[in-house]
């Protein structure tokens, strides 16, 4: 098992492109991370979880994350200067979930990964990878000791 530990993600929604650091808050029932930024309520950081289960196949790995949209604070408040503190709009959230039967391998799930990332990433007919080069990635799925990716490769949830 490995050790929880922090998850950096990027974002390109703002001008200049912004790092959440994702640590890590609960590894029960299931692992779970939580951006901490400063100004912004719990309720409207961004989240990831994760979560292994077994089927009668297999194993069914479950990737989510959950990020939130703030209101627009007015520029005004009551008489006495008071601004409410924003609050969640929505919530955009993204879930990945792979299916793997008992009898697969670590390389059949790794090659699975590989391409169900290109195919996020915008595969077309004129390109295999998308928006980024995942060629140079050999088999770095197979190896890699990042807690979601050994999750959905080695079926190893972090502790």
């Amino acid at each position: 098992m490995s050790a929880m530990t922090n998850i950096l993600v990027k974002d390109d929604t703002v001008t200049t492109r912004k790092e959440y650091t994702l640590i890590p808050v609960s590894d029960t029932p299931f692992p779970a991370w939580r951006a901490s930024e400063a100004n912004v309520p719990v309720n409207g950081q961004v989240r990831l979880s994760m979560n292994i289960e077994r089927t009668k196949t297999g194993y069914k790995a479950t990737v989510k994350l959950e990020t939130p949209v703030l209101e627009t604070l007015g520029a005004s408040g009551t008489s006495a200067g008071y601004v409410a503190p924003p609050r969640v709009a929505h919530v955009v959230t993204c879930i990945f979930t792979m299916f793997a039967d008992e009898r697969s391998t670590l390389q059949n799930r790794a090659d699975a990964l590989a391409m169900a990332v290109g195919i996020l990433q915008g595969a077309s007919a004129t390109t295999a990878t998308g928006v980024l080069d995942q060629a140079s990635a050999g088999n770095a799925f197979v190896g890699s000791a990042l807690p979601i990716t050994q999750a959905l490769t080695q079926l190893i949830k972090p502790n």
